[in-house]
């Protein structure tokens, strides 16, 4: 679990935007990119993000 302190201070490494928490990912709230979470540390590396499904309406 992420603490929620870290998750307010968190940004989005590719457009600098807020992230929550989704499941078991960091979700940017504008471009949609998805960061993995492993062993309670989250990998804020654009390279390991997921992008949003297709069809996902961006910003």
């Amino acid at each position: 679990m992420v603490d929620k302190e870290l998750l307010k201070i968190l940004a989005c490494p590719a457009c600098k935007k807020d992230v929550v928490l989704d499941n078991d990912k960091i979700v940017c709230t504008k471009c949609g990119r998805r960061y993995p979470i492993k062993d309670d540390i989250p990998i804020m590396l654009i390279d390991e993000a997921e992008m949003p499904p297709c069809g996902r309406k961006e910003g």
